[in-house]
């Protein structure tokens, strides 16, 4: 079936109407919170899960407590450090109050809004593999949405054991483009263990997410990483009391290592709907240094004479590739504005 093209104003009365379910739901679950008799003292946690209209905390002991949360706090994403209140007895737990966010990543919805998907990332990895066949353009993306998050990010090249004859020029150029920028880069294969150790000593400190397009082997590095990461999904349904096919957002695990993994359908793979021109332009940090020395003040960088960043790639001082790719992923975003406002 094809897909509908609704019109701002249809998205916008679908919204309304899924945020009055959403309200409902969650009076509901209030009107079933424990009263301040049934909880204990307020202490600090982490979103380690989300279900829904609940979360999983844990605690500085590890132990993990299903919780609701209040109606006046913003949306609650794995990652988040919280203030919350143990059940005395049996029940459920409360989440009263957030903590600031270091980072927040955030992503645009399928109604054009923006919405928090992790909190407090250290590192995002973003993944490409020789097959299938690595593209800039797509890198730059992420790249991108990790600069304007202010999250550090690192290229890991999946799947090296895959690099031959046939693509081994395209993989050392992009590793060369990246590594030239000050983006670290990385080698891995989730099919071979020996393979994993630089990543998992990148991984030793704080919280990263894996990022990157389809095909290029995220799963399978989540599941080298943690082996033992479907028995912690069945135990948290366990502790959810949502039933063992419950179906989670994210979630966050801990590394033998030390450090924290971030896993969710909805972080992994993401665009750029959300931000205007001007945003992703300071996303390319090499072009974001140079666009204030162009002689024209308004320069849109396609035509006018003595523009910077066209002078700087025409030199060799920047890549003209990924220049290219600014201008491609710019009209891509034109043409999304156009069809997310068109009435």
């Amino acid at each position: 079936m094809a897909k509908r093209n609704l019109n701002r104003r249809q998205r916008w009365r679908i919204e309304k109407i899924q945020q009055e379910r959403r309200d409902r739901t969650r009076r509901k679950a209030e009107r079933a919170h424990p009263t301040a008799a049934d909880l204990g003292e307020e202490q600090e946690g982490t979103v380690v899960a989300h279900f829904g209209g609940q979360v999983l905390v844990e605690a500085g002991d590890g132990t993990a407590t299903r919780c609701h949360f209040r109606a006046n706090l913003e949306q609650l994403v794995v990652g988040d450090r919280v203030i919350w209140q143990a059940p005395r007895g049996d029940g459920d737990g409360v989440v009263t109050a957030v903590m600031p966010r270091a980072t927040v990543l955030k992503r645009p919805d399928n109604y054009g809004n923006l919405k928090p998907v992790a909190a407090n990332l250290d590192r995002l990895l973003v993944v490409f593999a020789p097959r299938p066949e690595p593209s800039s353009a797509l890198l730059d993306r992420y790249l991108v949405a990790a600069e304007l998050s202010g999250i550090p990010a690192t290229l890991v090249l999946n799947k090296a054991d895959l690099v031959d004859e046939d693509n081994r020029a395209t993989v050392t150029r992009l590793m060369s483009l990246y590594q030239d920028l000050g983006y670290p880069v990385l080698r891995a294969s989730a099919t071979a263990g020996s393979d994993l150790a630089e990543l998992r000593e990148t991984l030793t400190d704080g919280t990263v997410a894996f990022v990157g397009q389809s095909g290029v082997g995220k799963s399978s590095l989540v599941n080298a990483l943690l082996p033992g990461a479907e028995l912690a999904v069945g135990a948290l349904s366990d502790v959810s009391g949502l039933g063992q096919h419950t179906t989670t957002t994210a979630r966050l695990f801990h590394l033998d290592g030390g450090g924290h993994l971030i896993d969710s359908p909805g972080i992994r793979e993401f665009g750029l709907w959300h931000i205007d021109e001007e945003e992703l332009l300071r996303g390319y940090r090499e072009l974001a240094d140079l666009a204030g020395h162009c002689r024209f003040r308004n320069c849109t960088h396609r035509h006018e004479p003595g523009c910077a960043l066209r002078e700087a790639a025409d030199q060799g001082r920047i890549s003209a590739e990924r220049l290219n790719n600014f201008f491609q992923i710019a009209a891509t975003l034109d043409e999304q504005a156009r069809q997310r406002y068109q009435s």
